[in-house]
């Protein structure tokens, strides 16, 4: 598509989606403070269709933000606590002996497990093994879970919200670059500013969390979503985030020389749909009826830092994926 403007239904969707959002923004800033480029992604994300991995420390309000977000939304919320010991039928569910109607007949029933759920909150993924890991991970890629032969689909929307904790890297499985990248969007939790945090500590020890009030229903989110995906892109952006993401690849006839001695492995066409749908979302989260370079580079650290594996060379000289993304961004040969 050349980029052009959407038919009129489309633009007073928009509309009313950047006032849904701007509700959205006013509800949770009773709950939470500051944090307002993580609750923007989380969006991004969930109006894309695609999923996030956070990564902060303990204490930065990641479960009470997205657990915020379901409340208005009207989604069903689940958390679940990865440890070492959690088993695929844990996440998934698993089938009990149950009596039947029949005197002395029993029979197996499927008891759904905490992914049947909406949004869910996977904290800390990488305390339990990459078994378990891959149960919750085949239910991001499908929207389905099979068990014992059988094939359960999960409500729409889904989306999943998975924490990683900086911190305790001992008795950790970190996920492999191949189920990393069925995340769309890394998202780094910062400290909140002095101004926020001594707005945490006047407004959150006085008294209990306020109550937020439902903004928009699931039918709403899924409408938004089949809108986000009729937002047009003119053909240059299409050309710059294809350009983008194969100069990430070392040795690949777009990529700079220098790319070889500090990137092992580049990111996947997955980066380029990732780019463009979150692209689309940002844009009209915005109020615009158009994808311009900007909706792009607001989010390419979020979409390309886990997709660029750096070499021990640029991790010897102190680089950081970022680093490495905005030396491409400028163009340096």
């Amino acid at each position: 598509m050349g980029g052009k403007t959407p038919d009129k239904s489309d633009v007073a969707a928009i509309d009313e989606l950047r006032a849904t959002y701007d509700s959205i923004k006013t509800e949770m800033a009773k709950v939470i403070h500051g944090q307002d480029d993580v609750i923007e992604k989380l969006m991004i994300c969930i109006l894309s269709g695609g999923h996030a991995l956070l990564m902060g420390v303990p204490g930065l309000a990641k479960t009470l933000i997205v657990r915020t977000l379901a409340d208005l939304m009207s989604l069903k919320f689940s958390r679940i606590q990865f440890t070492p010991d959690l088993m695929p039928s844990d996440i998934t569910g698993t089938e009990i002996l149950q009596e039947t109607d029949k005197v002395g007949k029993r029979a197996f029933e499927f008891v759904k497990g905490p992914v049947f759920a909406n949004i869910v909150l996977a904290d800390e993924i990488n305390r339990t093994p990459p078994k378990t890991q891959a149960a919750l991970l085949q239910a991001m890629q499908e929207h389905e879970v099979s068990v014992v032969g059988r094939t359960f689909t999960l409500d729409e929307p889904f989306f999943v919200l998975a924490t990683q904790n900086p911190i305790e890297q001992e008795g950790t499985y970190p996920l492999p670059e191949a189920q990393l990248d069925r995340f769309m969007f890394f998202i780094k939790v910062s400290y909140p500013s002095f101004e926020e945090e001594l707005a945490i500590s006047r407004t959150t020890t006085i008294g209990d969390i306020p109550k937020v009030s439902q903004v928009v229903d699931k039918d709403a989110i899924i409408r938004y979503q089949q809108l986000v995906k009729r937002v047009p892109v003119p053909d240059h952006v299409h050309e710059k985030v294809v350009k983008l993401v194969r100069s990430t690849r070392p040795g690949a006839e777009d990529s700079p020389s220098w790319t070889k001695d500090f990137i092992t492995w580049g990111a996947g066409p997955r980066a380029v749909q990732y780019l463009i749908i979150g692209a689309k979302a940002r844009a009209v989260l915005n109020g615009n009826y158009l994808v311009g370079v900007e909706d792009v580079e607001a989010i390419l650290n979020e979409v390309l830092v886990h997709r660029v594996l750096l070499s021990f060379h640029a991790e010897t000289e102190g680089m950081s994926p970022e680093d490495v993304i905005s030396r491409l961004v400028k163009g340096e040969e």
